[in-house]
């Protein structure tokens, strides 16, 4: 990876303190361990309104560090701002019934360019029911990205092949 740019993947969720935390933590380790070219940071859409205990929610560090995945416990929760989306390449919110609305309201140009999920936050769901649907959907999100740089690099490797013929 040395001397290639890293893309930048957005997670998105309200309070930037549960879901889109630990799916940035998640992607970030899978990404380093496949070698990818991309790192993810997260941010939230109303992170003023949520009363947060600390940097992260203590139910994501438990799984977390259950997975062996370090955790920054030095971070808190960042509001997304313009530039965050201007310089992502990919941008994911992690609840599409819940971040749809909320990109409407903040941020209209940008509500059908990402990608929506549906990861429910701890008011539907228990952290035993929703952070393993977080972890396979990052996990398949790793094996896309893994898979389209890998057609990325085959087909730059054909192309001279073809100048050649």
């Amino acid at each position: 990876m040395v001397g290639k740019r890293l893309k930048t993947v957005v997670f998105i969720c309200t309070a930037n303190y549960y879901r889109s935390r630990f799916a940035e933590h998640v992607f970030n380790a899978l990404a380093e361990t496949r070698g990818l070219a991309w790192r993810a940071t997260s941010r939230g859409l109303k992170t003023s309104l949520v009363e947060n205990q600390g940097p992260i929610s203590e139910l994501a560090v438990y799984r977390l560090t259950a997975l062996g995945i370090p955790v920054d416990l030095k971070r808190f929760p960042i509001q997304l701002c313009q530039a965050d989306l201007e310089g992502a390449d990919l941008v994911v919110a992690l609840k599409e019934s819940e971040h749809r609305p909320l990109m409407a309201a903040q941020f209209p140009e940008w509500v059908d360019a990402i990608e929506y999920w549906h990861v429910d936050d701890l008011d539907c769901a228990t952290a035993d029911r929703a952070l393993p649907v977080c972890q396979a959907h990052v996990e398949a999100l790793v094996n896309r990205l893994a898979a389209a740089d890998a057609h990325q690099a085959h087909q730059a490797h054909q192309a001279p092949e073809l100048v050649h013929a």
